[in-house]
């Protein structure tokens, strides 16, 4: 590099030393016998930078620290000059006030200004300031990392000190294989760095996605590329990614129902799978297709690296909130939204308002299974309200559909119980080919579950969890419960003879409300055998109750009420002999079968 500068005196602005190229002129042999002025409200921006974990920050302050020492080795004059900045300067930052203070300087001292900054060196020039202007040769050069990329790559893995690896073949069959033999040393990946972030601030395909102190996501054209360094992580690690293939929907050979689901209305669709199984693939090539159907699509993405056609806009969380991009969006009015990679409880909230604003919404979520997927938005937003967001999930694995589900809401008994009085608002989950239930999802007690209803046992997995339940319920009275199934929705508990009243309660009262609570009926029986003697009775209906009559002798006793050799209850005899017991109740409708087939039978 030739430079042609017209004074000894060099006053550098924060673009030059971002960048670091003025320890590399120097470094190069270049301005021995100069003087090199930097303006303290130079330091002072760059400090706020850094105060705020911008990167730019800690890049420019080191290489201040940088210049310092060459300075010394090269025997070049370092001045730190000027006054620093108000508040009032500080904050019109943006619109050119410490540019144009930088250039003040320059022109005091007769100095050249050096910059990297197109626009600073033109109003320069225009000002009569002595301007070099530095483009940094890196600039239009190929990244370093992409070298060590192949056409199957699909991402590399740098760290400091260790073997660099990298991910190389198709989805479902990817292989780690070396790179190099030798390791990567820590002045090799800085050097990598730099030339990334350069990029990312010169080459209007390539931005910085996320940017903090020790962290950041740089997106440069295909390559998604996240950088590491301590504090953040022990040593410095770059991880860069690249999509290998891109898909038309045609390769996946969508089923014609499906593809119809896909463009007709506004769908909400969960795109799942494991970590690189080829999720946003699939979702780029959804998105190029309904562009050919006439679409308006727009796309939700941090970091921003679908790889979709110029027609499609891709959005980042505006002033980092989803919400707020929402907020725009709506004013756009697209037919569908792509949310790529909805992970945190506000992203699944947003794209629920988002679907049930009459926006067609298309999410990638990562999922180890398809129903896992439904299952991360149960507790985010009401149940009875998922399928209204969510009606079609695909499964992708491996680069392939594995499976489709389909969702939707009926009121209906659950598969496995069988009264009517158990039916409830039921999510069931379809096979979206064989239309095949396969899981349902409702409330059971206090929980939202999944049931996966099974062929010719579609009641063993709702009978673990209902005897499990009953369990828990049941212990409170005796500890040493023990529970057997009588049929899908019945179920025998076997207590001690002196809890059973306090179990069933006043008139059935609490046996019927954990009955209600946990949808499934409930035979309460003692464990013990009994010596108790069969006593004479009459009976009589008295409004919604049966009136049983024993001896006045009985008052205050436990009796036990058989159907047959079925046990019903253990109630307290009261005033007069009389045992009354709701005829609307399971255990009053049990005594009525009993006394109208002459089986009713009272132990004493």
């Amino acid at each position: 590099m030739i430079l042609m500068l017209k004074s000894k005196v060099i006053v550098p602005d924060t673009s030059i030393l971002i960048k670091g190229m003025l320890s590399r002129l120097i470094e190069d042999g270049k301005f021995e016998g100069s003087k090199i002025i930097i303006p303290r409200l130079v330091v002072d921006e760059l400090q706020a930078q850094a105060s705020v974990g911008r990167e730019i920050g800690f890049e420019g302050l080191e290489e201040l620290k940088r210049l310092r020492d060459l300075c010394r080795k090269k025997s070049i004059e370092l001045e730190f000059t000027g006054s620093r900045p108000t508040m009032e300067e500080i904050n019109l930052a943006k619109k050119g006030r410490l540019d144009a203070l930088i250039r003040d300087v320059a022109a005091k001292h007769d100095a050249t200004l050096m910059t990297g900054d197109y626009v600073q060196a033109l109003v320069g020039e225009a000002e009569g300031v002595s301007v070099e202007h530095i483009a940094n040769p890196d600039r239009q050069r190929k990244l370093d990392i992409e070298e060590l990329f192949t056409h199957d790559t699909q991402s590399v893995h740098l760290k400091a000190g260790v073997i660099p690896v990298a991910k190389r073949g198709k989805p479902g069959s990817i292989e780690l294989v070396e790179i190099r033999k030798k390791p990567f040393d820590a002045k090799e990946l800085k050097k990598m760095i730099d030339h990334i972030l350069l990029k990312a601030r010169t080459d209007d395909d390539s931005f910085i996605e996320i940017g903090k102190h020790g962290a950041m996501v740089v997106q440069s054209g295909n390559y998604r590329i996240s950088i590491t360094q301590p504090p953040f992580s022990d040593d410095i690690e770059i991880t860069a990614v690249r999509p290998t293939t891109k898909l038309t929907l045609d390769d996946y050979k969508l089923h014609k129902e499906l593809e119809r689901r896909i463009t007709d209305g506004s769908p909400g669709i969960l795109i799942a799978g494991p970590p690189g199984s080829g999720k946003s693939t699939f979702a780029a090539s959804v998105a190029d297709f309904l562009v050919k159907k006439g679409k308006i699509v727009k796309t939700f993405e941090q970091p921003r690296d679908l790889q979709v056609g110029p027609e499609v806009t891709q959005y980042a969380p505006l002033e980092g909130d989803w919400e707020k991009t929402a907020e725009l969006l709506l004013l756009v009015r697209p037919d569908f939204t792509i949310f790529d990679e909805v992970r945190k409880t506000k992203d699944f909230k947003v794209f629920a308002d988002m679907r049930l604003a009459g926006v067609g919404m298309i999410g990638v979520v990562h999922a180890t299974n398809p129903v896992s997927a439904i299952q991360r938005f149960i507790g985010r937003v009401e149940l009875g309200i998922i399928p209204h967001i969510i009606d079609t999930v695909i499964y992708i694995a491996a680069g392939k559909i594995e499976k489709v589900y389909e969702v939707s809401l009926l009121v209906k008994v659950p598969s496995g119980m069988q009264e009517q009085d158990l039916a409830r608002p039921v999510v069931e989950i379809r096979d979206f080919e064989t239309k095949k239930l396969e899981y349902e999802v409702y409330t059971y007690g206090e929980e939202n579950v999944i049931i996966p209803v099974q062929e010719g046992d579609g009641g063993s997995p709702l009978r673990q969890l209902a005897k499990k339940t009953v369990l828990q319920e049941l212990r409170r009275w005796d500890p040493q419960v023990s529970v057997e199934f009588l049929s899908d929705d019945r179920v025998l508990a076997m207590v001690r003879n002196d809890l059973i009243a306090k179990i069933i309660g006043k008139e059935g009262r609490n046996i019927s409300e954990i009955e209600k609570q946990l949808g499934i009926h409930i035979s309460v029986e003692p464990k013990e055998g009994t010596m108790k003697q069969q006593a004479t009775y009459n009976y009589e209906e008295s409004g919604g109750g049966i009136i049983i009559k024993v001896h006045e002798k009985y008052t205050g006793k436990l009796v036990d009420v058989y159907s047959g050799d079925d046990y019903l209850l253990s109630p307290f005899v009261g005033k007069g002999g009389k045992i009354r017991i709701g005829k609307q109740s399971d255990v009053g409708r049990g005594v009525l079968r009993a006394i109208a087939s002459n089986r009713l039978r009272i132990l004493v």
